[in-house]
């Protein structure tokens, strides 16, 4: 039985920056229209998949295995299994690579899989004082008890936590993962002017990717109930510049931080699929793949130093294929904060890092701004947690195909301080 895991096809929705209030659609309404269009323009009906996977990192109390939610809305049918994975920022790309085991081990032919995350829903929570006052209040059973319950409470106990700081908080140093990326700035000396300047690029190549069409075949529109269409991605700043993210004051470390708004990935509402399958499955429907998964790769770090995780997990990927950064033809390293991303540049080409940090004698070198991002990445587009993973290798092959290349690699950080990596070259 062949081993190989092929991507048929994939599709996303817009991009949607998180403005005031929740956004138009819900996690699981954005997984729906996605994955449905991608699946209507295939050779098998939906109930012929073999199971669906979906990453989310902030499902909806009322949808919390929402890739079982998903599959039946999407018509998939009673008798084909969905299951939700959550790798944090990776919860997309693990996905891949939960469909990707059970394709190679013979369990599975024909997977969706992909990512999803609606944060402009995550929920306000109630505060644990608050919780405790609840509890008490719901035990009391005369008036007086209550009465008592009510002298008890304080205005301040109804101050609501915000349910995304939370999230984006790491349990064990306590830091936002903000604060993790000012932690790089300060080890390899990223001045913000040079945050600033990367923003703006990728900003400027993300306008340059729209107006040439690039994004156009991966992206599915979306619909309100007002019938308002929403057809791009729109966190991109056309007038992105040097002097106006200059007026912006660092968020995370307020006296002394150089993180803006402006050179962090934006909270954003998205999702992602694609379409993997055997060998056997691609010749029993009738498939043209437009590419194959060669590789993937994990790995852990500190979580305070959790931006460098796709250094971590693509040497491995490199030295097993025996490939220096530059000998692939593009990658997409995404960008939860500008400095994240120079930061693991700087440690590719670091000797020092690399041989203490990753066992190897010598820096590889990074790889060159003209194969990096090159549509741009999340500072300009945003990042839907659960989703990026799953994006980023979509995009990845469309720039391999639109281009002539042949191989490629996305990366990713992930909270709680880990990595992930995978290798992918195109179908012919």
């Amino acid at each position: 039985m062949s081993r190989e895991v092929f991507i048929v096809d994939g599709a996303r929705t817009p991009f949607l920056k998180a403005r005031t209030g929740p956004g138009p659609f819900t996690a699981a309404d954005m997984a729906t229209a996605a994955g449905t269009a991608l699946l209507m323009r295939q050779s098998f009906a939906p109930d012929q998949l073999d199971e669906v996977i979906l990453g989310c990192a902030s499902p909806a109390a009322d949808e919390v295995n929402i890739g079982r939610v998903v599959a039946l809305r999407m018509g998939c049918g009673n008798a084909v299994p969905g299951w939700t994975v959550m790798r944090n920022c990776a919860s997309g790309m693990q996905a891949l690579d939960s469909a990707i085991a059970n394709i190679q081990c013979g369990r599975s032919g024909l997977v969706l899989a992909g990512g999803v995350d609606a944060l402009s829903h995550a929920p306000l929570l109630f505060s644990e004082k608050m919780v405790r006052w609840l509890a008490n209040w719901y035990a009391t059973k005369t008036v007086g008890q209550k009465l008592v319950a009510l002298k008890s409470l304080r205005l301040t106990y109804l101050a609501p936590v915000i349910g995304i700081m939370k999230g984006l908080t790491d349990p064990i140093v306590g830091q936002l993962m903000g604060q993790t990326a000012e932690n790089l700035a300060f080890r390899f000396g990223i001045t913000r002017e040079e945050m600033d300047a990367y923003a703006v690029e990728s900003h400027r190549r993300v306008v340059a990717g729209q107006d040439a069409g690039h994004y156009s075949d991966e992206i599915v529109p979306l619909i309100d109930r007002d019938g308002t269409v929403y057809g791009a991605d729109d966190g991109v700043r056309r007038d992105s510049s040097m002097a106006g993210l200059a007026k912006l004051k660092p968020f995370f470390d307020k006296k002394y931080g150089r993180v803006t708004p402006g050179n962090s990935s934006q909270i954003t509402d998205g999702a992602a699929w694609l379409l993997l399958a055997s060998a056997e499955a691609v010749e029993r429907h009738g498939l043209r793949p437009i590419g194959r998964i060669v590789d993937s790769q994990w790995a852990g770090l500190a979580p305070d130093q959790m931006g460098l995780g796709p250094v971590h997990a693509a040497m491995p990927i490199l030295q097993r294929h025996g490939l220096a950064p530059n000998d692939l033809d593009a990658w997409e390293l995404n960008e939860a904060f500008a400095a994240q991303v120079i930061a693991c540049l700087r440690a590719f080409d670091d000797d020092e890092y690399c041989r203490t940090h990753l066992g190897v004698d010598a820096a590889p070198g990074a790889p060159d701004s003209a194969r990096l991002n090159v549509d741009g990445g999340a500072v300009a587009l945003g990042h839907p947690v659960g989703a990026s993973g799953a994006r980023i290798v979509l995009h990845l092959l469309h720039v391999l195909r639109r281009t002539g290349g042949r191989r490629g690699l996305a990366s990713i950080c992930i909270g709680g301080g880990q990595g992930g990596a995978m290798l992918v070259e195109v179908v012919q």
